[in-house]
């Protein structure tokens, strides 16, 4: 079984998509702002993790950084955000993102790209 590490500071986003991936295999911890996810990423080392980027303490553009520079540079980072611009997806990219998703989630979509991060393929 695969852990995801969730951050994300809306309660109800936060719930509805933990117990999506919990139906469908994945153990969920969650974190709320970016000092949780870099903390609970040292704890844990989760298989994956699903970055809010607009989050409160560290936005998750630095909670990245971060988390790839000082803890591992191998864990798939999945960027959620409502921005929607190329840019925006360049700078998650940039901020060390492995893949790009935006709100509101489509959970088929963001399922498959979990699958592709998790498994190393591109297609």
């Amino acid at each position: 079984m695969s852990t995801i590490l969730l951050v994300e500071d809306n309660e109800m986003n936060r719930d509805m998509l933990s117990r999506r991936l919990q139906r469908k295999g994945f153990e969920v911890i969650t974190a709320v702002n970016g000092q949780e996810a870099i903390d609970a990423t040292k704890a844990i080392s989760p298989d994956l993790i699903l970055m809010d980027m607009e989050i409160p303490i560290i936005d998750g553009w630095a909670a990245t950084r971060e988390i790839k520079a000082t803890i591992s540079a191998t864990i798939p980072i999945i960027a959620l955000t409502a921005h929607v611009l190329a840019d925006d997806r360049e700078k998650a990219m940039a901020a060390g993102c492995n893949a790009y998703a935006t709100k509101p989630v489509d959970f088929a979509s963001l399922l498959s790209t979990i699958e592709q991060q998790l498994t190393g393929s591109t297609g």
